[in-house]
């Protein structure tokens, strides 16, 4: 389990770096088979960068391709929208609360014509600087 440290203030960013991030998928009433995993991901943290590098990390998710959008950064909170084109494409909703070392998301999804939702939920803490690209990055 990661532990994650106190909300950043306005005026603090994302540390850039190497992130190990826990993902978990919350399906609606399979609580007991979540799907977990660890990924690697380098983030950008400039300021005024306006997404840092956050994106689906789930295995064999659609919207883990699909473009981003409404991007926001009020303080801590990182909020966007996914969505895929074609008719009854995947879409979904991203809330990240940032600090220096770390940060924790939620990614609503809903899978379209197959009318499914689940959440995606993100910790993630820095493990150094970015050594060349990261596997699994996007």
């Amino acid at each position: 389990m990661l532990v994650i440290g106190q909300p950043a203030r306005a005026d603090e960013a994302l540390e850039p770096g190497r992130y190990a991030v826990e993902v978990r998928l919350e399906l609606p009433h399979l609580d007991d088979m979540t799907a977990r995993k660890v990924a690697d991901l380098c983030l950008a943290g400039e300021a005024g960068a306006p997404n840092p590098g956050f994106a689906v990390l789930s295995d064999n998710n659609p919207l883990a391709h699909c473009p981003i959008s409404n991007l926001r950064r009020d303080g801590a909170e990182l909020t966007f929208d996914i969505a895929c084109e074609g008719r009854n494409a995947a879409s979904a909703s991203a809330r990240y609360v940032l600090s220096p070392g770390a940060f924790r998301g939620r990614i609503a999804m809903r899978m379209g014509g197959k009318n499914m939702t689940m959440t995606e939920v993100q910790a993630g803490r820095r493990t150094g600087p970015c050594a060349g690209p990261a596997p699994g990055a996007r």
